[in-house]
């Protein structure tokens, strides 16, 4: 199983995901033209997709989900509630690309396994993924307001995770948002911030994780650099070894990760 980060933040917001037979697109926050050049940079062909599969209906999610799949005939896949929400912001599709994948469900695309789990966020019914080929695990868990038990029994022991860390907690609270934006987004129902954010993958990882994506980053309330010491430091006073058999790495908006086998 390869994937990578195709952009990550509040301006927009895609993955891809692939094995040796199952090509996957998570999302399509960006233009349809910004998302054929992510996978030109990849070296991917999306006319070759078998899934995009939607997360929630929110713009930095869903902004060229209706003309990347109209363009290429690719099949959606996304919840009830989802598909409602999004119904007048990705314009027709036809009745053959769309697909129903409810939370708390598991679809099997030949080798590559899927099960949906639901988040806090204030969408109609958010959900993300944990992909499964050959043993091997890769969790994608962003937009979320906390991280609950249930969703960490869920994603527990992955190799391999894409996760939230949104915003540094001073900056948010120093920052130019209105009072009513900063208080979505540390609502229950908003953003993890970069100190939740490795409490909570200090509760979830394992021997096996080898590679955290630090994920969804706020433009005005985080940097990259910060958002990475902050979980670093958490983490290494857990005992965990970054930098050794474990390493964290960085997402962008505009610039997709390498490909990683998981």
């Amino acid at each position: 199983m390869r994937f990578s980060v195709l952009a990550s933040g509040s301006t927009g917001n895609a993955m891809y995901v692939e094995t040796g037979s199952k090509r996957v697109l998570i999302d399509a926050g960006l233009s349809g033209k910004k998302m054929d050049e992510l996978f030109h940079r990849i070296d991917r062909d999306p006319k070759k997709l078998d899934a995009v599969l939607v997360t929630h209906e929110h713009s930095d999610h869903i902004k060229g989900v209706g003309i990347f799949a109209r363009k290429h005939r690719l099949p959606i896949y996304a919840n009830e509630k989802t598909w409602k929400a999004m119904d007048t912001s990705i314009g027709q599709i036809p009745l053959e690309q769309k697909f129903a994948f409810e939370r708390g469900e598991v679809k099997s695309f030949a080798d590559l396994e899927i099960e949906s789990f639901g988040v806090s966020h204030d969408a109609a019914s958010p959900m993300f993924f944990v992909f499964r080929h050959e043993g091997r695990k890769l969790v994608l868990a962003t937009d979320m307001g906390y991280v609950s038990e249930r969703i960490k029994a869920t994603i527990e022991g992955a190799d391999m995770y894409v996760f939230e860390s949104n915003h540094d907690l001073n900056m948010l609270r120093v920052g130019r948002y209105p009072w009513n934006v900063k208080r979505r987004i540390l609502s229950d129902l908003g953003h993890v911030s970069n100190e939740d954010s490795a409490l909570a993958l200090n509760d979830v990882i394992s021997d096996n994780t080898s590679r955290i994506y630090l994920a969804h980053l706020s433009l005005d309330n985080n940097m990259k650099d910060l958002a990475r010491l902050t979980v670093e430091q958490t983490l290494k006073q857990e005992g965990h070894r970054i930098g050794e058999s474990l390493a964290l790495y960085d997402t962008d908006p505009l610039t997709p990760t390498p490909l990683a086998v998981v």
